[in-house]
């Protein structure tokens, strides 16, 4: 198993009063030449939006973009037809294909709203945009995986065009689960989004990542109640 550990301390961070946003990965105008993608993963933003504010409407293309809600409700519009709001609890995909056009606001006008967006590289191109999303009860990550993005009709989950999947655990003080990959050769990007856990030695604090590569399972202990997401995608240069 090699392992690439990414503390949050070394994310790029930028505040524009209306936005604070910490990058995994290069994005805007922050760029580190070691931290451009980790193999089809290309961006994890994390961020905090004020009330009544938001991206106003713009463009992407040939791109698999997940939001995740963690506090609040973010309204959504596409150039698909989909309107609406996404919550703490849902997962939104758009993938955005041969071109689609959104926006995305606070739905409140007085609560920040704080959010995770990931970015990932298509399998195939130019293809028929399309826009979906899913609620998922939170009770089902505890001490399991929730898979909540997949290309397998059999994880019931929202549909990706990549061989890519996206899963979300709450693991008590104490425990610990394996993670097993779903292709093989894949990696696996461990994102630590609240308490400590430990994974091969390595420790990580709350918002650190960690990079898995050349394994088809790991184990992860919770030093203390930890919530995490992995994001399991192909590997390329």
């Amino acid at each position: 198993m090699t392992t690439t550990f990414y503390p949050a301390s070394e994310r790029g961070h930028v505040n524009f009063g209306w936005l604070d946003s910490h990058h995994s990965f290069s994005f805007g105008n922050w760029h580190n030449r070691d931290k451009v993608h980790f193999g089809a993963l290309r961006v994890l933003n994390d961020d905090a939006i004020k009330g009544g504010k938001g991206f106003d409407t713009h463009p992407h293309e040939n791109m698999e973009i997940v939001t995740i809600p963690i506090k609040g409700a973010l309204a959504h519009k596409d150039s698909t037809g989909a309107e609406g709001i996404i919550y703490s609890g849902d997962v939104q995909i758009m993938s955005a294909g041969s071109g689609i056009n959104h926006s995305e606001y606070n739905a409140s006008h007085y609560d920040a709203v704080t959010l995770l967006q990931i970015w990932i590289f298509p399998k195939l191109t130019g293809i028929k945009p399309r826009h979906d999303q899913q609620t998922f009860d939170p009770a089902g990550r505890n001490s399991q995986w929730q898979i909540v993005v997949s290309p397998r009709p059999e994880d019931q989950a929202l549909k990706i065009n990549q061989d890519a999947r996206l899963a979300l655990t709450h693991l008590a003080a104490g425990t610990s689960m394996a993670f097993h990959r779903a292709f093989p050769a894949n990696g696996v990007y461990l994102f630590l989004l609240e308490g400590q856990a430990t994974v091969d030695k390595q420790t990580l604090q709350r918002r650190d990542g960690l990079g898995i590569t050349d394994t088809d399972e790991f184990t992860i202990h919770a030093d203390t109640g930890a919530e995490l997401l992995a994001i399991e995608v192909p590997m390329f240069a």
